[in-house]
């Protein structure tokens, strides 16, 4: 039977549209695992591919403090312990704190580096302080792993830099945080702060928007690395009840924080779940393959808003019940990026879904109000210094001779340093001879590396406490 034109196009608008929605949804930023558990019976509240291999990043430091902490309650160490940054310790890559080899700090101000700012080289200056060395400290990581039952996790380093030999689950994670709650509560003081004060330096932690914005945040740990995406392991308590989420894969920052809060703000309207973390069938699944953050797109503005706006819920009336609330601090998610110390937007531009300034940009600040919620608390640090009491030890089984004989060599200095002082070198020798100026080729990382040697965050060394 002949079709005639209009038919045909009629036909074809039903086709169009399912392609449509398909490129639509493919092309959105998705989570990789997740898992939502409450606190005290383990049970599931929500998951996806909660036993799929994955990355943890700087997860890794829960063990890293679990271990600690045990070591404390075993009369093995205690918070005034002596921990040295040695000279592998400070090889690791960025994020760093950066003292210099032989710096002396308690296993307290240790604790809250690694907790709040995830200093990569105090991870491992405290895992060698409680082991004797850093492979021995690898080993009693994993030794507790296997003891609380995560059967697809393997620890290779105490901080969670890249190595595809380190992974683990989601479900593994929660196991993890679920006990790291419940055996060390004293730790609950650690990872609840927003950030540290460090001499004239504020060192934020990359978990702060969420403990000062969701109701019950107690915090815990975020991660990140480019094959693992954007990873946390969080808490909250309502009431009389705490739920765990392990968000791992995130596209963003923001999307990691406003996906925790969605699955919190749901997992507390549910009341049971269908599997335990001990009954919870393991389905496997290889780990993402290696560049993972370059494949999954950032939602954007627009994105985050059409997943996790609150106001969703909201009758039409509340629309702006957002847009004048929190403004005195403004709204920083990311330094530079998310901040917002500007006027409100107009209803209009809200409404229409835009999220703009008067002057074109992104209004941020609003976009956290709407995703994760207006800000609570607000933000205040925890001091944090270098130096240890009078007659401070180092752990029984560990001694500073131990970590000394460690020779490792130094991190290669910053490039960027080098070159200028290169080009100053030249310009200077120019100006002797009247010659012109040789500018040194700068050189590149190799493919597809995560940091730049020496280009992270570094703190100068202020001077030790009174008496030490």
């Amino acid at each position: 039977m002949a079709l005639k034109r209009g038919q045909v196009g009629f036909l074809f608008i039903p086709l169009f549209l399912s392609v449509l929605i398909a490129s639509l949804v493919s092309a959105r930023a998705e989570i990789g695992t997740h898992i939502l558990i409450d606190a005290r019976s383990g049970e599931v509240l929500s998951q996806k591919d909660p036993t799929r291999l994955w990355y943890p990043a700087s997860l890794t430091k829960i063990m890293t403090a679990y271990v600690t902490f045990k070591a404390i309650r075993e009369g093995r160490a205690s918070l005034d312990s002596v921990v040295v940054q040695s000279k592998n310790s400070l090889s690791e890559p960025p994020s760093k704190m950066g003292f210099k080899a032989g710096t002396k700090i308690t296993v307290d101000a240790a604790l809250k580096i690694i907790l709040i700012k995830s200093a990569n080289d105090v991870a491992v200056a405290l895992g060698e302080a409680i082991a004797g060395s850093e492979p021995a400290f690898i080993a009693m990581m994993n030794a507790e792993a296997k003891r609380l039952g995560m059967v697809d996790t393997r620890f290779v380093n105490p901080h969670g830099l890249p190595d595809n030999r380190q992974v683990t689950t989601a479900r593994d994670m929660a196991i993890l945080a679920q006990a790291f709650w419940r055996d060390f509560p004293e730790a609950r003081d650690y990872y609840r702060h927003p950030g540290i004060k460090f001499g004239n330096k504020t060192l934020r932690s990359a978990n702060r928007e969420y403990l000062l914005r969701v109701q019950g945040a107690n915090g815990m740990k975020t991660g990140y690395i480019c094959n693992s995406g954007f990873n946390v392991a969080a808490t909250a308590t309502r009431g009389r009840r705490t739920l765990i989420a392990v968000v791992m894969g995130a596209a963003s920052g923001l999307e990691r924080i406003a996906h925790t809060r969605q699955l919190m703000d749901d997992g507390f309207r549910k009341r049971s779940g269908r599997f335990t973390l001990a009954t919870l069938p393991r389905s496997g699944g290889r780990p993402p393959a290696d560049g993972y953050c370059r494949r999954n797109p950032k939602p954007g503005a627009k994105g985050i808003m059409a997943r996790y706006d609150l106001e969703k819920s909201k009758p039409k009336s509340s629309a702006l019940s957002f847009t004048n609330q929190n403004r005195k601090e403004g709204s920083v998610l990311i330094p530079g990026l998310f901040t917002n110390k500007q006027a409100p937007e107009s209803a209009e531009s809200t409404a229409s879904g835009d999220f703009k300034l008067p002057n074109g940009k992104t209004d941020w600040g609003l976009i956290l109000d709407r995703s994760i919620g207006p800000r609570r608390l607000a933000f205040r640090t925890i001091p944090v210094s270098t130096g240890v009491p009078n007659g401070a030890r180092a752990p029984s089984v560990a001694t500073s001779e131990a970590i000394e004989i460690i020779e490792v060599p130094l991190p290669v200095p910053n490039p960027r340093r080098q070159l200028a002082a290169a080009v100053a070198r030249a310009a200077a020798k120019a100006a002797g001879d009247g010659g012109e100026v040789q500018l040194p080729v700068a050189t590149t990382p190799a493919p597809g590396s995560l940091f730049r040697p020496g280009t992270a965050f570094a703190v100068p060394v202020p001077s030790p406490r009174p008496g030490n």
